[in-house]
């Protein structure tokens, strides 16, 4: 049995996920590698096999989403560890040797995230996030997190301005670079299928902190990652995200607390739209994002077919 399976989900991103899964070959030659491909149509099934035969590649001849992609490659890996990694990331020298280096070091966390920077260096942050609260809802609503970014005042879950440079507890583990050891990956029944693509991450490093993991990140473990690599429109994905939101405002905070949360979803939405509007901003992210809410609002799984045209039933089998 290998000691670390690398698990990656694909989706029309051939040439970044053949970079990617090469940098990981390099960084540890010994990993498993298993590729979940999300129903490409650019080739990417084939030129995997081709380049890295060695690579278990799994053509699911469908959009399964990143939960059930996971999920289907976690099944299908051996290793004692599972480390999900985003197709878009470049694994940097000697990042999976630091990661697990520290989870052996220190195997009371169990669960352990990484460094992401830019291709142009800078930092992003999104390798880790806080929790969402009633507070970051608010301050959401009122534009206070966009007026005030990366402070912990008023956006607290940027978890404001550190950056990532040192060891700490983290609320939330990013599925871009997560490790976790197969047992409790087992024990915590995977991904929560529910979630098509964005907050499933935050679900579940909810429910592992619930069950005793401790999220941590790892600032010697740094990948390259280019965001949204396998989402073309800005505006779509950030429906995705806002779909997420929903999802976890309802699972999380009953029906009261759900419907009050979507509410200030909403009215964040409205305000960040009003304001492309007024100040004539070439964007129309926020704009995409209002004129959907209808869309997004209902959370997954129903926003799977609300956002991607899917037949109901579809989504429901």
């Amino acid at each position: 049995m290998s000691r670390l399976s690398i698990v990656v989900v694909s989706y029309n991103t051939r040439e970044a996920t053949l970079a990617c899964l090469r940098s990981a070959r390099a960084d540890d030659p010994d990993a498993e590698l298993v590729v979940v491909d999300n129903g490409s149509v650019d080739g990417t099934v084939e030129a995997i096999r081709d380049s890295l035969p060695a690579a278990t590649v799994i053509a699911a001849g469908e959009n399964l989403g990143f939960a059930r992609g996971v999920n289907r490659g976690a099944r299908a890996a051996g290793g004692e560890r599972i480390l999900l990694l985003n197709p878009d990331a470049l694994v940097l020298p000697g990042t999976l040797a630091a990661l697990t280096g520290f989870a052996d070091a220190h195997p009371e966390y169990r669960l352990y995230g990484g460094r992401t920077v830019r291709p142009d260096g800078e930092l992003d942050p999104s390798s880790c996030w806080g929790e969402p609260s009633w507070w970051s809802l608010v301050c959401f609503a009122t534009g206070l997190s966009t007026a005030f970014p990366r402070t912990r005042a008023f956006d607290p879950e940027s978890l404001g301005s550190w950056r990532r440079d040192c060891v700490r507890e983290v609320p939330i583990i990013t599925g871009c670079l997560l490790l976790v050891s197969r047992s409790d990956w087992e024990a915590l029944g995977g991904m929560d299928e529910d979630y098509f693509l964005y907050g499933e991450d935050a679900d579940f490093s909810r429910r592992a902190r619930a069950a005793g993991l401790r999220p941590v990140v790892v600032p010697d473990a740094v990948i390259v990652h280019e965001v949204g690599g396998s989402t073309a429109s800005a505006g779509r994905k950030m429906c995705m995200v806002m779909a997420g939101k929903a999802t976890d405002a309802r699972k999380h905070r009953g029906r009261i607390g759900a419907a009050a949360a979507i509410t200030l979803l909403q009215l964040g939405s409205a305000l960040r739209a009003a304001l492309e509007r007024v100040t004539r901003r070439r964007s129309d992210t926020w704009r995409i994002v209002w004129a959907r809410r209808r869309d997004w609002r209902p959370g997954y799984p129903r926003a799977r077919a609300t956002i991607f045209g899917m037949p109901v039933e579809a989504v429901a089998a």
